[in-house]
């Protein structure tokens, strides 16, 4: 699958708030107020943040995931009114950032949403590394979502104080499940430290660090394939070699934004008898955040480890 530039799709955001403004003028005038739910409104940017949202919040406020079909690549949504009338209605709104979902301030913007906005990057503080750019992926990073928690929470409370009490309580039977998973990822990084793998994108980079795996792979392939952009011969050579060489362990395949370049790479490694643990961006129908992170962390340690 070709997909849309990130320069390309921030022009298409930008075209669309314009398009939609007066749109969501009229729609928020027509509003019947006697009708309104009494619960908190919160929009996200994608279904994880959303879920996580949804975790701590209960029944005490709407949730509103802005990107939610697994089977679509992520970066080829488009914004439109409905979504526009949505944030503007939101007491809580929460973004990942990093340039992942660019449409999201421009929204915010032009809809003058006077909610709370939290920004996962930002809350992370992770930044990129002097000549790199930034894994925006920050989901897959649990100290990371722990931290967004935390921030979710308090933007809640104020918004509710008489149920802060219950959204901190929930929140930390959440973060009870992310410390255990942290302490899977210390184990497996004593048992794997080191070990070559490979990525087609740097979605579970965080992740995989965490357990010590190695990313193997040349900078200038996944770079390409996460920007949609060509690549030359000997970049996509020198990363089927890793396959016929068998010099990693793994391959981490991005399910959401497969395409002819990572498909032949896909069939390099099973050609080869390495094993391909594949990854999305946003949530699996009918799963949780916690239940998807346990399971990519379930079929790792089973592809990475003999007992």
């Amino acid at each position: 699958m070709t997909r849309p530039t990130p320069r390309l799709l921030r022009r298409c955001a930008a075209l669309v708030c314009l398009l939609v403004a007066g749109t969501v003028t009229t729609g928020c005038g027509s509003d019947d107020t006697s009708t309104a739910d009494s619960r908190l409104s919160v929009v996200a940017s994608t279904n994880v943040w959303g879920d996580i949202v949804r975790t701590i919040a209960g029944s005490d406020a709407t949730v509103t995931s802005l990107i939610s079909n697994p089977a679509q690549d992520p970066h080829s949504f488009e914004a439109s009114s409905k979504t526009l009338l949505s944030i503007s209605k939101a007491d809580v709104v929460v973004e990942n950032g990093g340039g992942y979902d660019d449409f999201m301030g421009r929204m915010l913007k032009t809809g003058q949403s006077g909610a709370t906005v939290l920004d996962a990057v930002d809350i992370s503080g992770k930044t990129a590394a002097q000549g790199a750019e930034l894994n925006e992926h920050v989901w897959y990073d649990l100290h990371t979502v722990a931290k967004v928690t935390d921030a979710i929470t308090a933007a809640l409370s104020e918004k509710r104080p008489a149920d802060a009490a219950d959204f901190r309580a929930r929140a930390d039977r959440f973060k009870d499940k992310l410390a255990g998973m942290q302490q899977q990822e210390a184990s497996l990084k004593q048992r794997l430290a080191g070990t070559p793998i490979a990525i087609t994108e740097p979605v579970p980079l965080y992740m995989t660090t965490a357990c010590g795996l190695r990313n193997a792979t040349p900078a200038a392939f996944s770079e390409a394939v996460e920007e949609g952009d060509d690549m030359s011969p000997r970049v996509l050579n020198d990363t089927l070699a890793l396959y016929s060489d068998k010099s990693v362990k793994a391959l981490f395949y991005n399910e959401q934004t497969s395409g002819a370049v990572t498909e032949k790479v896909e069939a390099a490694a099973k050609a080869n008898g390495i094993p391909v643990i594949p990854v999305t961006e946003t949530l699996p129908a009918d799963t949780t955040y916690l239940t998807w992170m346990q399971a990519n962390l379930t079929h790792l340690k089973a592809a990475l480890t003999t007992g």
